[in-house]
């Protein structure tokens, strides 16, 4: 079998993926289900919704390579859902062991798409992309929902999210 390198515009968001996917359980780490839940009399999303939503993201990309996978608390996230004011969110350790189910499922396909998918204009309704877009924008918003995960710790006094 022929052994193709990663399509020269996918090899640095491929990094940042890998990046990803270490950051973000380090992000909710020892992050109690109580305290993920907490907004902090803001409307601002909470660690469990933002959780949830990224992995919920990786799924969906994941389903646009070909595949046919849901996390376990798609239903709340299904569509583009935002938060519910009156739902409670599944515990962190629910939402880590979806993002470690599809991490390398999704990594693979990543390896394996060509320069003609990743020019396959996606459809959506009021708007179309390259799948290369899809691809870059998902990756760009990991680092965004890292972020302010990162940021909540330090609201609800946890210590700062390490990066090795």
């Amino acid at each position: 079998m022929e052994i193709k390198p990663v399509s020269n515009r996918l090899f640095a968001l491929i990094v940042l993926y890998d990046m990803h996917t270490t950051y973000f359980g380090n992000a909710i780490d020892g992050i109690s289900d109580k305290d993920a839940h907490q907004r902090l009399n803001t409307k601002a999303n909470h660690i469990a919704w933002i959780s949830g939503s990224l992995v919920q993201g990786r799924y969906e990309l994941a389903n646009l390579l070909g595949l046919d996978l849901k996390q376990t608390a798609h239903e709340l996230f299904a569509n583009f859902k935002g938060i519910q004011d009156d739902e409670t969110y599944p515990a962190l350790a629910d939402f880590k062991k979806d993002w470690e189910k599809i991490t390398p499922i999704l990594r693979e396909k990543l390896m394996q798409v060509t320069e003609e998918q990743l020019d396959k204009i996606l459809e959506f309704p009021d708007m179309s992309f390259p799948l290369f877009e899809m691809i870059s924008f998902t990756i760009y918003r990991e680092a965004n929902c890292i972020g302010q995960i990162a940021l909540w710790r330090r609201l609800l006094n946890y210590d700062a999210m390490k990066y090795m």
